[in-house]
């Protein structure tokens, strides 16, 4: 990670607030995938990502994120790989700029069924592929470094 810093991990830098996310990896070599899944509101390709709650580890937050979001049994490593900027849309048209730590998830299993099942769309990709279809060129870019 760029700053190596995670102390404070559920506070952003100045006004920007702090999310996770994992970055689910399935396979190997040639055969490697990364999971994807839509967002609900603007249905935009991205990586599970949400808010860490309070007491909770952030790689753990970022796993049940994967869980809840697209259906992700998995492990996910306790330091970060990276991290990347992107602008939350809140009701009401409120912009909230966030700072989004990312962890690495080693899938385990992708269930059928899953909490946010029928708000987003789930979809395995190679990580060029993946790097094409996120909006966030921080993001892209971190895609573009796996192997």
């Amino acid at each position: 990670m760029p700053d190596g810093n995670v102390a404070g991990a559920a506070r952003g830098q100045g006004n920007l607030r702090r999310q996770c996310a994992a970055l689910p990896l399935t396979g190997t070599g040639p055969a490697l995938r990364v999971v994807l899944v839509t967002s609900r509101e603007t249905r935009r390709w991205v990586i599970p990502k949400g808010w860490i709650e309070p007491g909770e580890a952030p790689h753990r937050s970022a796993a049940r994120e994967a869980f809840e979001e697209a259906g992700i049994v998995g492990e996910a490593d306790p330091d970060p790989i990276g991290r990347f900027a992107y602008t939350k849309r809140k009701s009401g048209g409120v912009l909230l700029p966030c700072d989004v730590l990312v962890y690495r998830l080693r899938v385990v299993r992708l269930l059928h069924d899953w909490p946010e099942r029928r708000e987003r769309d789930r979809r395995l990709v190679t990580p060029a592929t993946a790097a094409g279809l996120v909006a966030e060129p921080e993001l892209a870019a971190l895609l573009r470094t796996l192997t």
